[in-house]
């Protein structure tokens, strides 16, 4: 069965880093496009970045110079190092290797969500 299954997150202060990890297994790892979407309460459903199966990346312009993904294939794993981290980068974060379209509910193909919670 298709899961991608994620790890990491919490809380910390303002100007901590933390990093997500999402491992996924019953797909093809790189035959799809994948990425991270991030959503506040009150907040549409955000795509934080992305990587593509020949690896160009996309990032949104809150989070660029601040956040990195990565991906190891032996692994079968995608990474979200988030750095200087802000209070409006609070939210649930999505692993997710169906991007389209954005939406932040429970689907194939996205990972559970893990709470990021950042403090002033």
């Amino acid at each position: 069965e298709v899961q991608l299954v994620q790890s990491g997150g919490g809380s910390v202060q303002a100007g901590g880093s933390l990093r997500l990890s999402c491992t996924v297994s019953g797909f093809t790892f790189d035959d799809l496009d994948m990425g991270w979407y991030r959503q506040a309460p009150g907040n549409k459903c955000e795509l934080v970045t992305s990587i593509t199966t020949d690896g160009r990346i996309n990032y949104a312009d809150s989070v660029k110079g601040r956040f990195t993904i990565s991906q190891d294939n032996a692994k079968n794993t995608i990474y979200l190092q988030m750095n200087a981290l802000k209070p409006e980068d609070t939210a649930v974060y999505y692993c997710s290797a169906d991007l389209f379209p954005p939406l932040c509910i429970p689907r194939s193909y996205w990972g559970q969500g893990t709470q990021v919670t950042v403090s002033s």
